[in-house]
């Protein structure tokens, strides 16, 4: 049996022209697949990075994200002083109440205009989230129509930078602040005060109430409380557990890159066939001679499957290393809950690319086979006689 193997890696390095257009070919395709691959991965995790595993979040029964979502003002102080709920330093319950609206704006490439989600935040909002930094200016003051904004956001659009102004709903809004929200969902937001955002935008309701509880405890005595009170069709969730499920964004995504990688695949596929058959038509001579020399078909069979494995697994790592320089890339795409821009990071994870190079000699196999298969079954005079 080593002889063929050795047989067949010989031959890689010596027709070096159609060894490297078949792992240039491959590479070009496990790319692509990474890469889309990641886009989905990038969302998911941005969701997944999102929340304080001691908050909880609170939203309207049946709703499925906060934009579809509405906590009354009633409701809002009946959550307010409950005991679970813990307290700073000086007394203060550890709870916002958010509202969560869209507005449009022009992109900063003059490619037309997108949505953008704006949270409106009452005082305690910014200590729930401590993922979440200032990196310029500073924060809002409530009742002067400011605002502060996502540097991923700024950079994605015209008006977001420090000392710009926009105007939505019949007023003119100052950007004071730039903030990083950590590769989390926050990075897509544009964030003011939440009382300022009900009366300029209309809202009689808030779209949300974040709490911090006591104790994991008491995190759940907070659901029950709510799931058992009637004047309360609210429900509530670990702020984690409830970001983590909005991720149906990067579902068309993944199916978008499973379908181009089935695509690309078929043609990756027929490509590597085509360069096995030639491979196998220039070295009839050879595989006769290998005959003679008393090696069994299923030798010369797996030989040249796994001459076709062994190239695919090259172009799969190569693949994997042209799409690198993306990882951690920042992009945006609209999400399908929100209806407003996403922002997140291209993320080319080790499970991400295993699968690209198991993908790459999947599609060697599949690519060799029938040209091996045609290999062994040369008839020897024929194959000795052949020029």
């Amino acid at each position: 049996m080593a002889l063929p193997i050795t047989y067949n890696l010989r031959n890689v390095v010596i027709r070096w022209r159609s060894t490297l257009a078949t792992i240039i070919g491959i590479a070009l395709v496990v790319a692509v697949f990474v890469l889309v691959q990641a886009l989905a991965v990038g969302l998911e995790k941005s969701a997944s990075n999102t929340g304080d595993p001691r908050n909880v979040m609170i939203v309207r029964k049946g709703s499925t994200a906060e934009s579809s979502s509405m906590v009354s003002l009633e409701q809002f102080q009946t959550l307010h002083y409950w005991p679970e709920i813990a307290r700073d330093a000086a007394g203060k319950p550890i709870v916002s109440a958010d509202v969560l609206t869209l507005i449009s704006q022009p992109r900063i490439d003059g490619k037309g205009e997108a949505n953008v989600s704006v949270r409106g935040l009452t005082p305690m909002g910014m200590e729930l989230r401590p993922q979440v930094t200032l990196v310029a200016g500073r924060w809002f003051t409530p009742g002067k129509r400011e605002v502060a904004v996502s540097s991923r956001l700024a950079r994605r659009f015209a008006r977001f930078h420090i000392g710009n102004q926009y105007r939505t709903a019949g007023n003119t809004f100052t950007v004071v602040g730039e903030f990083d929200g950590g590769n989390t969902a926050f990075d897509s937001e544009v964030w003011m005060d939440a009382d300022e955002a009900r009366a300029i935008f209309d809202r009689q309701s808030y779209s949300s109430v974040l709490v911090r509880a006591v104790s994991p405890a008491a995190a759940l005595a907070i659901s029950a409380k709510i799931d058992t009170d009637k004047r309360l069709p609210l429900r509530a969730d670990s702020e984690v557990k409830y970001y983590s499920e909005q991720t149906s964004t990067a579902l068309p995504i993944k199916i978008l890159g499973n379908f181009l990688a089935t695509a690309m695949s078929i043609g990756a596929v027929f490509a590597a066939m085509n360069t096995m058959y030639a491979s196998v038509g220039a070295r009839t001579r050879e595989i006769g001679t290998l005959r003679v020399l008393g090696f069994r078909r299923r030798t010369i069979l797996a030989g040249f499957i796994l001459e076709g494995a062994l190239l695919a697994a090259i172009g799969g790592v190569l693949g994997c290393l042209l799409s690198l320089p993306l990882h951690g890339y920042s992009t945006g795409t609209m999400s399908f809950n929100t209806f407003s821009e996403t922002v997140f990071q291209f993320r080319i994870t080790p499970w991400l690319a295993c699968k690209g190079i198991l993908f790459a000699i999947t599609v060697g196999i599949l690519g060799s086979l029938l040209p091996a298969i045609r290999a062994a079954r040369l008839p020897v005079i024929a194959s000795l006689k052949s020029v």
